[in-house]
């Protein structure tokens, strides 16, 4: 199956969209700083599934799967950190949900792929 079909996949890039809409409202002077970071996060995640499903071996996609996984935690952290901050207006929470299914999915898919 390509992994542009899998569902982790399309909801990683689902949340993609909705943290750059969040972050387009972050103070401009953290453009650089806590902005920049959560969008390189947010994309860590579905590139990570990506790259774990080019390989060759079940063992190499449950590294960059992990490494997915971590990106999801650190995000969420990133996330609710900025809402501390006051960044957000408590707009997170829509977000923390998306956060919480994309992790049920990856680790469906990093236990199947322990299965093979």
């Amino acid at each position: 199956m390509d992994y542009k079909e899998l569902d982790v996949w399309v909801q990683a890039r689902e949340l993609v969209k909705s943290v750059y809409i969040l972050t387009i409202t972050f103070p401009k002077e953290e453009q650089f700083a806590l902005t920049s970071q959560v969008r390189r996060c947010v994309i860590s995640v579905s590139s990570n599934i990506a790259e774990g499903c080019g390989r060759q071996t079940a063992k190499e996609t449950i590294h960059f799967l992990h490494i997915s996984r971590g990106s999801l935690y650190e995000l969420e952290t990133q996330l609710i950190l900025a809402n501390d901050l006051g960044f957000t207006d408590g707009g997170t929470d829509l977000i923390l949900d998306e956060i919480k299914r994309v992790k049920k999915l990856l680790n469906g898919f990093i236990n199947y792929h322990k299965k093979l």
